[in-house]
């Protein structure tokens, strides 16, 4: 697994480990435990014969696209960290003589680009814009494990909900403080999920044949961001009557804002729902209360 610190990662490694599923972690050092094995994106590098034997991939490693402006250099390492260390990781693990069965490898809804109100399916096409080209670029990055006939998995994630990290943990400060308010129009579409259905969306895929190339990973009930800021509000019993107009956004965030925050995306989770998974959180009150309480 790559990306075992991040959000995701580092949930799915303990409900793994606590099932007792052995876990190797992909690592950019010099390896210190027998459970670690060295890979370098950048220099497009990786110990190849440590991959032999393995049920599955999981690739989670990306930087971050919330964490400081998008400057000219912020989007080159966006969009190389994920292409490049796809890519190498795709190509080495093609190159086995006995590779894993499945390869799940991290995406996201940016691929549809700004869509406003349409529904948006796993074969619906991608937008236009910045994301939706990284997007695009990172699904083809594992184009040749698909050919040597790995079941590949590409996990388009939505906004994930988590008691620690993520979009939530960056809306709580304001929102606690009273002066939390929808972003712009309010009318963007989120398109959500609870860390616990992405860790019970990945096992439930890892264990499906049938599941193969895009995945939406987003909860069966997506909300505008007036609903959203409102629900907040109200589990938090917090008053939401201060909205930030979409200016003062792009102010702020530069064109991350128009990308992550005023972007609308409706994405329907039609693989995982038709294939039989279970949410368990399918409504965005629950969820927020459940991660909220967990915070406490």
């Amino acid at each position: 697994m790559s990306g075992s610190h991040g959000l995701v990662g580092a949930a799915l490694i303990q409900t793994l480990e606590s099932e007792g599923h052995d876990i190797f972690r992909l690592v950019r050092h010099a390896p210190n435990l027998e459970t670690e094995i060295e890979w370098s994106p950048d220099r497009y590098s990786i110990a190849l014969a440590r991959l032999e034997g393995f049920d599955a991939a999981v690739h989670l490693a990306g930087e971050s696209i919330a964490e400081g402006r998008w400057t000219d250099e912020k989007k080159k390492r966006i969009r190389e960290s994920r292409v490049k260390g796809t890519r190498l990781l795709g190509d080495a693990l093609a190159n086995l003589t006995n590779p894993p069965k499945i390869f799940v490898c991290a995406s996201a809804i940016g691929f549809y680009g700004n869509r406003g109100d349409e529904l948006l399916t796993e074969a619906s096409a991608p937008g236009n814009d910045f994301l939706s080209d990284v997007c695009v670029e990172w699904e083809k990055a594992t184009a040749l494990a698909t050919e040597k006939g790995i079941r590949v998995v590409n996990c388009r994630f939505g906004i994930i909900l988590a008691a620690k990290g993520g979009a939530l943990a960056k809306m709580l400060p304001p929102f606690r403080m009273g002066v939390g308010g929808k972003i712009g129009s309010g009318k963007q579409w989120m398109s959500w999920i609870a860390l616990d259905d992405v860790v019970g969306g990945i096992k439930f895929a890892l264990a499906k044949d049938s599941i193969r190339g895009p995945v939406n990973f987003v909860a069966p009930a997506p909300v505008t961001n007036a609903v959203f800021t409102k629900t907040l509000g109200k589990v938090l019993s917090r008053p939401t009557v201060f909205p930030i107009p979409a200016f003062g956004v792009r102010l702020l965030f530069g064109e991350m804002a128009d990308a992550l925050l005023l972007s609308s995306q409706r994405v329907e989770s039609a693989v995982l729902q038709s294939a039989g998974y279970l949410f368990k959180y399918a409504q965005l009150d629950a969820a927020l209360r459940h991660v909220l309480k967990s915070q406490t």
